[in-house]
């Protein structure tokens, strides 16, 4: 409706009554101004922008050793090589098994130059859930390993490794970690009622999310709607919550930027720090960059935190993707 911005007047020959009025120019000064405004905030992300396959990348890491980005493409359940200077992206993983799946968080494992990647069900489905690890290089599948039981609902994340060569695999929907040996055989599932000390459906409607292996030897997992950041023992599984001063609601993807502290990729995306080993911490700092694309993931490359975005954009059969370097506004530590 117009609500009464045009109005239906006869012509001057008293010809039948035609509308007029202002809606045209209204909508397209909004139109522009919309236009405007996306403008700006693409004008916002620096880093790397580049074309792409498909609408949805969820996460991107920085292969020191390859000097790239690799990014995990969400409805081809691949993934795709980003090089300096190039403007598309290049496919290099396809499993085939895997076919029809969604790839969502993906780690490099550099000691073992080896590429995790976690593969789920694609909406509204919520049953599959696997992981793969892959050679970096020649791309050689070393195991796809399957972690869903028959009849539950999950919906597989993020992925981590540890020194041991462990990957840690979040469940965005049944909140716990599995936990998956070197040679790819399950060991089992990290299940706290910590991950879901709090109660409604608002504060769990996504659970698990980001994983990072600190060196001192636990994980740091940040769970999106209640915007809590725990501290895992992956040995006596034990977990602990940590108290962050400021909040994580809408953390996605982490990394480890040193020891004392983490990125917490979102809407917006934040800086963490701790000075006690993450029994406590504080948010120090902000980005928000292309808000419309979305934050899911962070990376480090030479010292600079990127952003991946998980929409990317355009009319065309290749979207437009963006990795943005991340610059935080600094915050007043929360109360």
């Amino acid at each position: 409706m117009c609500g009464g911005c045009c109005r239906r007047q006869p012509g001057p020959d008293g010809s039948p009554a035609r509308r007029r009025g202002f809606c045209g120019p209204v909508l397209a000064v909004l139109a522009l101004a919309a236009a405007a405004a996306v403008a700006f905030l693409e004008g916002t992300a620096g880093g790397v922008s580049y074309a792409g396959g498909g609408w949805m990348h969820e996460c991107a890491k920085w292969d020191a050793e390859g000097g790239r980005f690799l990014a995990s493409t969400f409805f081809g359940a691949s993934v795709a090589e980003v090089r300096g200077g190039e403007a598309e992206e290049r496919v290099v993983l396809a499993d085939p098994d895997a076919a029809g799946r969604v790839a969502l968080g993906l780690a490099v494992d550099a000691p073992r130059r080896r590429l995790l990647l976690v593969y789920a069900d694609r909406f509204p489905r919520f049953g599959y859930a696997a992981v793969g690890a892959y050679e970096l290089g020649s791309w050689r599948r070393l195991f796809l390993t399957r972690l869903d039981v028959p009849g539950e609902s999950t919906f597989p994340d993020d992925v981590a490794s540890d020194d041991d060569g462990n990957a840690y695999v979040t469940d965005a929907m049944g909140n716990k970690i599995w936990k998956v040996g070197p040679d790819g055989a399950l060991l089992g599932a990290i299940k706290n009622a910590t991950f879901t000390q709090r109660p409604g459906a608002r504060h769990n409607l996504v659970g698990l999310n980001g994983i990072v292996y600190h060196p001192n030897g636990y994980l740091l997992a940040v769970h999106t709607t209640g915007g809590d950041l725990f501290k895992v023992d992956p040995k006596t599984e034990t977990v602990r919550v940590v108290k962050v001063r400021g909040s994580l609601k809408r953390g996605d993807g982490l990394e480890l930027l040193s020891a004392t502290r983490l990125v917490v990729a979102g809407v917006p995306s934040r800086l963490v720090e701790s000075s006690d080993d993450w029994e406590t911490a504080s948010v120090t700092g902000q980005y928000v960059g292309p808000i419309h694309r979305v934050g899911s993931s962070a990376t480090v490359k030479d010292g600079d935190v990127y952003i991946n975005h998980i929409f990317g954009f355009g009319l065309g059969k290749k979207k437009t993707h963006v990795l943005a370097r991340a610059v935080f506004s600094p915050l007043a530590a929360a109360s």
